[in-house]
């Protein structure tokens, strides 16, 4: 069974960085795609980016590209999400996410964690 725990959320003011990681267990994960979406009070959720476990490549929403970045870790099958130069627009609950396959464009995910919580003060 897929298991999903992600941590690392918290307060931070606007500028400022955090790093989540997201702890994957129950299977191996190199022919899967993970991905960090994220749900801000009364909005859709939407995504962040993703990375391919194997190959390494990324993909990322506009938002966020050039400040957020996703790597992960074989040895601790753990994906993190760097997130610098935070702005208050990023306050959300951010998901971690699996899916098989290779693509890092397709935003169809069968596996979700639980969320972890970001807010940051203007």
């Amino acid at each position: 069974q897929v298991q999903l725990v992600e941590s690392g959320g918290g307060l931070v003011q606007a500028g400022g960085s955090l790093r989540l990681s997201c702890a994957a267990s129950g299977r191996t994960f190199t022919s899967y795609v993970m991905g960090w979406f994220r749900q801000a009070p009364g909005k859709e959720r939407e995504f962040v980016g993703a990375i391919n476990w194997s190959a390494g490549n990324t993909n990322y929403a506009d938002s966020v590209r050039g400040r957020f970045t996703i790597s992960r870790d074989n040895a601790k099958n753990t994906v993190y999400l760097q997130m610098n130069s935070l702005r208050a627009e990023d306050t959300a609950v951010y998901y971690c996410a699996a899916r098989s396959g290779s693509s890092v464009y397709l935003r169809e995910y069968q596996y979700w964690g639980q969320g972890t919580q970001v807010a940051v003060s203007s």
